[in-house]
């Protein structure tokens, strides 16, 4: 078994050309860009909480650093580094686990060209903290906040409300794992991928400033992280439930597809994955109705569906309709650490 410092040496020092100073040293030091500002974002992941403990370890380094990438995505912020917080136990601090879960780390950091310049290892149950580091254009002329950076506050009313790729599957994936639904092999892959190795939407993050007026990623469910875009922003929302399943494999449950649920889970379960599910992490994001062509245009470019879900309205709350404008009952609870068990075995 590697020491401490051997293995920080063998599996998390690289050359970090774009900081003035990386790892070794007590502090990293970054050199940002002149009229740029720095985004930062802390992330823990935690055994048992945000994971299963057997999950190939690959797949865990590529996730834990995409939920941070992710924060910097809904604020527009371009990548430029992380540091890694370990507390491994010792089936974990081998080179079995390791080697994968760097390989993993690393393969999604070099392909947002963000280095890894520092950090802290230490022996006790399985969590990893990540600190994330981007830079957003300053704007000294905007108003409150001097920055091109996308916030939460900035929705205004008569704004549409968007939701990038699909949502649902990823809550979806946690259920059958579980053991409280069954899902066909096929749909169960295509779900569990989502759960295990999402997409920060980076590139959607950079191409919305300017077009977007508010934004936040969906990592606790859509309708929880667009509580807070209303909160920020002093307004409400109607939310078209129809327009608010932007699925992939979760659609077919939601349909009565061949997914079986083992009590009186049906449509209604795979509706609380799409609203509430969380671990998603898509962009849900308002804009003007002006914008509406060069969203349209922006999805195509990045081949990425953006899904119009809602419209910003001036009254406080949040409004769940269906099709026929009736109002849908508002129970869907988005995951809370503090108030939810513990759910995975």
């Amino acid at each position: 078994m590697p020491g401490e410092f051997e293995l920080i040496a063998r599996y998390f020092t690289r050359p970090v050309p774009k900081a003035v100073l990386g790892v070794g040293d007590d502090c990293a030091l970054l050199q940002t860009a002149p009229g740029m500002q720095l985004a930062i974002s802390t992330d823990m992941l935690v055994a048992g909480r945000h994971f299963f403990a057997d999950v190939d370890p690959f797949l865990l380094g590529h996730k834990c650093l995409a939920v941070n990438l992710s924060d910097l995505a809904a604020c527009g912020a371009r990548p430029l580094a992380f540091s890694l917080a370990l507390a491994l136990p010792l089936p974990q601090a081998e080179d079995a686990w390791l080697e994968p879960f760097a390989k993993g780390l690393f393969a999604l950091a070099d392909a947002h060209e963000c280095e890894l310049i520092g950090g802290d290892t230490t022996r006790g149950p399985l969590t990893i903290c990540i600190t994330v580091y981007g830079e957003v254009p300053a704007d000294k002329a905007a108003l409150p906040v001097p920055t091109q950076a996308l916030l939460r506050s900035g929705a205004q009313a008569g704004d549409d409300v968007y939701v990038s790729g699909s949502l649902g599957d990823a809550a979806l994936a946690l259920l059958a794992l579980q053991g409280r639904l069954t899902l066909p092999l096929d749909l169960l892959h295509a779900a569990r991928e989502r759960l295990e190795q999402p997409a920060p939407r980076v590139a959607l993050g950079l191409a919305l400033r300017g077009i977007a007026s508010a934004c936040a990623d969906i990592s606790d469910g859509l309708l929880g992280d667009l509580g807070h875009i209303l909160a920020r922003s002093h307004c409400g929302a109607r939310v078209e439930v129809d327009q608010a399943l932007p699925l992939l494999a979760a659609r077919q449950v939601y349909a009565g597809g061949s997914a079986q649920f083992d009590s009186d889970m049906g449509a209604r379960t795979a509706l609380q994955c799409v609203l509430a599910g969380g671990d998603d992490y898509e962009l849900v994001f308002t804009a003007p109705t002006a914008q509406r062509s060069a969203l349209a245009a922006l999805s195509s470019s990045l081949q990425l569906p953006l899904t119009r879900i809602a419209t910003i309205e001036a009254a406080p709350g949040l409004r769940l309709v269906d099709a026929t404008g009736q109002a849908v009952a508002q129970d869907f609870a988005s995951f809370d650490h503090f108030a939810a068990a513990l759910v995975l075995p």
